[in-house]
């Protein structure tokens, strides 16, 4: 069993690696920092004994990054049956491409490196597509005109890149809804979750005055990494939970969403629009 986890290096990601390593799946962390990475790998195989947990580079703020870590992983590794979309941040900025950080790293990034693994994971037989999405999603909004011209994700204030964020989020649930009717007559299923409020390195990447207007309410309400991963290894692991498939998950069950997060025509835009971002049309 194959498992790019892209983000694997740092609290829910970890800890969804270390569950899958202890049960002896083949676990690839897809990560942008060598050195966290290899820290991460070796406290994995510290704690289960696997020495079957590895590295690969993976940046989601490059789609250059995002091509070259599937080739090498389709020349590399003969079968891929779980797909944890996994990063995930708040901050500002852009991405190597141009794109606003959190459209580029939360969404495009993903949905580029899923697209490019789709027939890999066709391949093997009950493979699954996981995105970690989030409650924020509900507050999210997409301007497609926007969109287009690169600047969802980035703001000169809190409440812009938190609206970026919820947007992003809403993106990742938008995006799972249209996976699901594209996979249609495969044996591939995929959803979206939210693991809850955790205490991970979310915000890492903002100014300490953002920090300042966002921990102070996370921290209300922060789960630890293992128990926000709960979700993420329901999806993963769960027998017959294949009919849910596009459903978006919290505590371990499928939750039902607001309607602009089930919208057929907003999702299948989505998608058009991330294919002709990503160059793929």
């Amino acid at each position: 069993m194959r498992l790019p986890g892209p983000g694997g290096n740092t609290g829910i990601g970890k800890a969804t690696a270390l569950h899958l390593a202890r049960r002896g799946v083949r676990v690839i962390l897809a990560c942008r920092n060598r050195d966290k990475a290899e820290a991460a790998i070796a406290e994995i195989q510290q704690t289960t004994g696997s020495t079957d947990v590895v590295y690969m580079h993976l940046d989601l703020a490059s789609l250059t990054s995002v091509h070259s870590f599937t080739q090498t992983f389709l020349k590399t590794e003969a079968r891929l049956d779980l797909l944890i979309n996994n990063a995930g941040l708040v901050a500002d900025g852009r991405t190597e491409d141009g794109f606003g950080i959190q459209f580029g790293v939360n969404h495009l990034g993903h949905f580029l490196l899923t697209y490019l693994l789709l027939e890999r994971l066709k391949e093997m037989g009950g493979g699954r597509v996981i995105t970690l999405s989030s409650i924020a999603h509900r507050w999210g909004h997409i301007d497609f005109e926007v969109t287009v011209n690169r600047h969802l994700g980035t703001g000169r204030y809190s409440w812009q890149f938190f609206q970026a964020y919820c947007s992003s989020k809403l993106c990742n649930v938008l995006f799972t809804h249209e996976l699901a009717k594209r996979l249609r007559g495969t044996n591939v299923t995929c959803y979206s979750l939210h693991p809850g409020i955790v205490r991970t390195e979310l915000s890492r990447y903002v100014s300490l005055w953002q920090k300042v207007f966002i921990e102070p309410v996370a921290q209300l309400l922060f789960l630890d990494p293992e128990a926000g991963a709960q979700t993420t290894l329901h999806c993963a692991l769960q027998e017959g939970i294949e009919p849910l498939s596009g459903r978006y998950f919290f505590c371990c069950a499928a939750q039902e969403v607001c309607a602009k997060a089930r919208d057929d025509a907003m999702a299948r835009k989505l998608w058009e629009v991330s294919e002709k971002l990503c160059g793929l049309k």
